[in-house]
């Protein structure tokens, strides 16, 4: 009993840090994107940073297929491994985003027609379920670890199709300013 009370407590303060840190994860985030202007850069290296983000973000999605896959067959290490180089390549891609929104700012989209309505549709669904994400992913990872396996297996059954549909929706978004913006 006095274990599954500790187990509780500590699921609790877990929550609470998840809670809190994506909290001002994404109020950063927010600010950088609608409220910071950039900074006036020459530094060309700023330029290739959204072709890395979406490297990353589809390194990303490879990985959190194979994770899938792995665990599926039984391979709980390697899956582990799989999962925490996905989380690895996605705390990349935050920096990455980070860096590349302090120099340039927002990017317009400047597309026309058909792909204008398609456009706003990928990026409002991936913005709103990559703010959903952030705190599942935490608490996907939090009882992974804690080889809390019946919560982990509950969480990760929404965590996991969020983070593919955000990571893939990531390279689109790329791949859509790259040939519309």
């Amino acid at each position: 009993m006095n274990n599954s009370l500790n187990r509780q407590n500590d699921d609790k303060l877990a929550y609470s840090i998840i809670g809190i840190v994506s909290f001002v994860v994404l109020a950063f985030l927010t600010w950088l994107i609608y409220f910071n202007e950039g900074q006036s850069t020459h530094h060309s290296w700023v330029e290739y940073m959204p072709a890395v983000n979406a490297g990353l973000n589809s390194i990303t999605t490879v990985l959190l297929f194979v994770g899938y896959i792995l665990i599926k067959r039984g391979h709980k290490k390697a899956h582990i491994k799989a999962m925490l180089s996905a989380t690895g390549t996605s705390a990349l891609f935050l920096v990455s985003y980070i860096i590349y929104h302090h120099f340039h700012g927002d990017t317009k989209f400047m597309g026309e027609g058909f792909i204008r309505p398609i456009y706003f549709f990928i990026l409002i669904t991936h913005i709103v379920l990559s703010g959903i994400m952030v705190p599942m992913i935490f608490a996907t990872l939090w009882h992974g670890l804690r080889k809390n396996y019946s919560k982990h297996k509950r969480i990760a059954k929404w965590t996991f199709p969020i983070w593919i549909y955000v990571s893939f929706t990531g390279v689109a978004i790329y791949f859509l300013l790259k040939n519309f913006g």
